[in-house]
């Protein structure tokens, strides 16, 4: 199906990001002692004193022009819901019926109206002050305490002076807080919480101050106030319990410093980094997860194809299907298991949104109904992945998938701010946060700021990606077929070395059968420099050969550097059409480079021939950088 505007107008009406209010059951009171009851009343002075001022300073809005403009609004859906009525109707009939495009035709046209009627009435409104944000200082503050409440405050600031002191820097600093609340907020308005880890981050480095850096330190921050569960390997009882926000920073630090992470990464904001940071596993898995990939499967690192890039191990690599994860081991973490014995829906979408945070891309689950599924940023939008369009699931924290859509549309715009401060203003109103128009009528400012977002994305013309891997969902095997892409081999890659003693060198890539990729064989670019083979976990009884000269006939010991990601794997191996092959057991590297036990093949003087395939049950990918032949000595 193809994307249409109206996508978009019920993405921006039916959702704005769910509120930290919306989180869960409330906690247990911690009782107060005489120095939290004084606290607890200065912090809700000051929340009343920033009600009324902001209240005051609000600009008075005329009853007929709010009634005017909600009537636009409430005209302009109806006109959308026309539109998408008479758009799925062509999209039926496959445009083939002219009287349905004329109809949709006028549909467009009674929107384009009731769209131009809604921003005249917006417009008469005068809310200026949303653009110049001249009310933010006070505005971010409030929503702090209200998120916080004075009473969540009061229990962390009296603990001692200096948690007394982290409620005093955050409620002095506009600018910390703004950044606060346009992410989200604190998790379950952990505020305290967030502060001394935001602080304790900044103590442990002098590269958290500014930039990218900063963003990510305050998502961290913001999104581990509420501590995030480790998964550690089950054979690992003295692992940590909980994920050290500390740690997680300096890992995602020096990895982007380092220029491990995908180029994009620098460019979010904090909002998306909470997407990167919240995963439960261990900072050495996700060190792992780039170096597996990067050994592995490196096509999957520099593909242009976004959609796909990185997260299509998922697709190449993780097996549809739960009979072995019976044979999980406990001395491998969750994904490297998973990586191991395959999964359904649910365990391949867990490692999908893995290996994306472990290289810095912002992922989320999304689920719908039966199935699961992710979706993850890309440069022109986010993309659901090994799951249906969007509009049939939806988002943790974020309701419906279309609500979230429209969040992560319109946040790149600085407009954005708008949609933002109406939500703000809401609050000190004291109108009921709306998440959409599905969860009830929204109050006046809720309706502003649903129709500043929509007006962003309408704006940016944004489109919807389309959804990817929806065939591969719960299939072993996707139905669309992929180009084949030729690799460009040199004469270097190809080049076969007989060095001292009469060791023979032959690179993965120096194949004289098939001389170039395949479906089921792969060459590309090795993070070893040169090439490599890859021979997927489709590909039972494909072969290939290597024809070179040996220096001097007789036995020689066959080894070769590969990469496996599962166990029992094997590799046969034939010299000169011998009819009985040889049996090459591959270790379980579990990613990393390894060289197997040697083997003995028989080589004549001169031309010989080797002959490689597999065809054993179970078949899972294996990459292969070289092989050596060694004489054995008599």
């Amino acid at each position: 199906m193809k994307p249409k505007a109206f996508t978009f107008i019920f993405a921006l009406l039916f959702g704005v990001q769910v509120h930290v209010w919306a989180a869960g059951k409330k906690a247990p009171q911690t009782p107060l002692t005489e120095a939290g009851q004084k606290l607890l009343e200065r912090y809700t002075g000051m929340l009343a004193s920033l009600k009324a001022e902001i209240s005051a300073a609000l600009p008075a809005v005329d009853e007929q022009k709010k009634s005017a403009y909600l009537k636009a609004c409430e005209a302009e859906l109806a006109a959308a819901a026309a539109v998408e009525k008479k758009q799925n109707a062509v999209d039926k009939a496959k445009q083939k019926e002219p009287k349905l495009t004329e109809e949709l035709k006028a549909a467009r046209k009674t929107l384009a109206k009731a769209h131009a009627n809604t921003l005249k009435a917006d417009n008469e409104l005068n809310l200026d002050f949303l653009e110049s944000g001249k009310l933010d200082r006070q505005l971010v503050k409030y929503v702090v305490l209200l998120e916080a409440t004075p009473r969540g405050l009061a229990e962390f600031a009296q603990q001692g002076k200096v948690q007394a002191r982290l409620i005093e820097k955050l409620l002095a600093d506009s600018y910390l807080m703004k950044q606060a609340v346009v992410a989200d907020g604190a998790k379950n308005g952990k505020y305290g919480r967030a502060m001394e880890i935001y602080t304790a981050i900044q103590k442990a480095t002098t590269k958290a101050a500014e930039g990218v850096l900063q963003r990510l330190a305050l998502a961290i921050s913001l999104e581990h106030a509420v501590p995030v569960k480790q998964r550690n390997p089950t054979g690992q009882t003295d692992a940590p319990a909980i994920v050290d926000p500390v740690k997680r920073y300096l890992h995602f630090e020096k990895a982007c410093l380092g220029g491990e992470l995908d180029p994009g990464f620098r460019w979010l904001g904090a909002w998306d980094y909470r997407m990167v940071v919240n995963g439960n596993e261990p900072d050495e898995t996700l060190a792992w997860g780039r170096k597996m990939l990067a050994n592995y499967r490196p096509d999957h690192i520099s593909t242009s194809d976004y959609r796909w890039r990185y997260v299509a191990a998922v697709r190449t690599d993780v097996r549809y299907g739960s009979q072995d994860n019976k044979y999980d081991k406990p001395e491998l973490q969750f994904f490297q298991n998973i990586l191991m014995n395959g999964g359904v829906c649910g365990r391949r979408a867990f490692f999908g949104r893995f290996i994306l945070r472990a290289f810095g891309i912002p992922a989320t689950a999304r689920p719908q109904r039966g199935h699961a599924s992710l979706a993850h940023w890309t440069p022109d939008g986010w993309v659901i992945c090994l799951g249906g369009r969007w509009g049939v699931g939806w988002v943790y924290g974020r309701n419906k998938d279309l609500d979230f859509l429209a969040s992560t549309q319109a946040r790149n715009s600085v407009k954005y701010l708008q949609v933002k401060r109406a939500q703000w203003v809401g609050d000190v109103m004291g109108e009921k946060r709306v998440f959409g128009l599905l969860s009830g009528d929204p109050a006046f400012w809720n309706s502003v700021a649903l129709y500043r977002q929509w007006g962003i994305i309408q704006e940016a013309k944004a489109v919807a990606l389309e959804a990817v891997g929806t065939d591969i969902g719960e299939a072993n095997e996707s139905r669309v077929k992929e180009a084949i892409k030729v690799a460009a081999l040199t004469a270097k890659d190809r080049k076969i070395v007989v060095g001292a003693g009469g060791v023979i060198t032959i690179p993965a890539a120096a194949c004289s059968k098939p001389a170039n990729s395949t479906r089921k064989i792969v060459f590309m670019k090795s993070n070893l420099g040169g090439m490599q083979l890859h021979y997927n976990r489709l590909g039972k009884g494909e072969e290939f050969e290597y024809t070179f000269d040996a220096p001097a006939g007789g036995k020689y010991a066959l080894t070769a550097r590969v990469v496996t990601p599962s166990w029992k794997q094997h590799l046969s191996v034939a010299a000169n059409g011998a009819k009985t092959p040889t049996d090459i057991v591959l270790p379980h590297t579990v990613g990393m480079w390894e060289t197997t036990q040697p083997v003995e093949v028989s080589l004549v003087k001169g031309r010989n021939v080797l002959r490689f395939w597999r065809d054993h049950e179970r078949l899972k990918g294996l990459t292969i950088k070289d092989f050596t032949l060694t004489p054995v000595k008599k």
